[in-house]
């Protein structure tokens, strides 16, 4: 638990400093135009600065002016396109929220029955039903299934990263610290599998599909994840194994020398110490099971499909509604983009430290 409160505390404080971050910019250039006056700081420098910043920004705003498109479509009418005859349209042409209002749909707690025994009666209590969002307030007559592909995206990923995780964890730990008969070829079978594409790819696809239909699993979110989970432990392992390789064995000897048992030395030293790797692994291990399209649209049903497999049922015969389509892209992504947007410290830390950099 001590891994997950110091993960919680350091990602409040990331949020504090980027609350912070306008106030914090207007005392930094308040700090360097009186520098400038008293002659403590360059003009050359300033306008240097101000130029690379700048630069920096332009390059920034060209990688995010997709995701701008995209916004504006999804902003935009329900019959409106990405594109026009005369461009493309940097501003919504009828600014509107109800693409995401169809998205979400209603948000309503339902009522429940409550049974209490009370001195031998049973009493039934029903609470009320509380509506936070009323779409059809709003001119949407229908919605669509969001909710119900992110109830199974997250039945899907859940499952994945505790799956993967216990196999990982382990394992890491296993290569980078112990000495066994055939560790060196479980490694090189570990890179290998990581390797693993292009047709051979294509052809366990099938082979996992006949194998599946054979059990009955091809619609199992659970077999599923099992799947996922399988396809994550050969980068992730490698990966955190490399990470713990850089921490120093003498912690783990004084740790000896105290008289502390294997098990402790792995829970309170190489676990708190690897926290930036077991994040960057827990995130890539979610988005497997968050992402990935092919399988999912091969081994579910309609009413198991995952997000990327709904998003996908959008795209029509002859049209693609571009205002929803849009809409549920964003959505979908904004779990993404919230994780890295808060572990990217964790990610880059793991990466670099796990060899990865580069």
């Amino acid at each position: 638990m001590s891994v997950i409160s110091d993960i919680a505390a350091e990602l409040a404080a990331d949020a504090r400093t980027a609350a912070m971050a306008p106030v914090e910019s207007v005392k930094d250039a308040k700090y360097t135009l009186e520098g400038i006056r008293e002659g403590r700081v360059s003009p050359a420098t300033v306008l240097k600065t101000a130029g690379i910043t700048l630069g920096a920004a332009v390059v920034v705003a060209l990688l995010l002016f997709p995701l701008y498109w995209v916004a504006v479509g999804a902003f935009s009418g329900t019959g409106a396109s990405l594109y026009s005859s005369s461009g493309i349209r940097l501003w919504p042409a009828d600014p509107t929220i109800e693409p995401f209002l169809w998205v979400i749909g209603d948000l309503i707690v339902p009522s429940y029955r409550i049974s209490l025994g009370l001195g031998g009666y049973e009493v039934f209590l029903q609470t009320p039903e509380l509506t936070f969002l009323d779409v059809s307030q709003y001119g949407v007559t229908e919605t669509s299934e969001f909710k119900r592909f992110f109830a199974n995206s997250l039945t899907v990923a859940i499952p994945t990263v505790l799956l993967a995780m216990c196999l990982i964890v382990p394992s890491a730990y296993a290569l980078s610290r112990r000495q066994f008969i055939g560790r060196s070829k479980v490694l090189y079978g570990y890179v290998l599998f990581t390797q693993i594409g292009g047709g051979l790819g294509v052809a366990l696809l099938i082979a996992l599909y006949a194998l599946f239909v054979q059990f009955g699993f091809n619609d199992s979110k659970l077999a599923l994840s099992a799947y996922y989970a399988a396809t994550a432990v050969p980068f992730n392992t490698w990966l955190l194994k490399t990470y713990m390789d850089g921490i120093p064995v003498s912690y783990e000897e004084a740790a000896m020398i105290d008289g502390a048992p294997s098990w402790k030395i792995v829970t309170e030293i190489i676990l708190p110490l690897s926290k930036a790797g077991l994040a960057t692994v827990f995130i890539f291990t979610f988005l497997t099971g968050w992402t990935e399209f092919v399988v999912a649209q091969t081994l579910l049903s309609t009413d198991n499909y995952t997000l990327p497999v709904g998003l996908y049922s959008l795209v029509g015969r002859y049209s693609i509604p571009w205002a929803r389509f849009s809409a549920f892209a964003l959505t979908f992504a904004a779990p993404i983009m919230l994780i890295y947007l808060f572990a990217q410290r964790y990610i880059e830390g793991g990466l670099s430290f796990g060899g990865m950099e580069g």
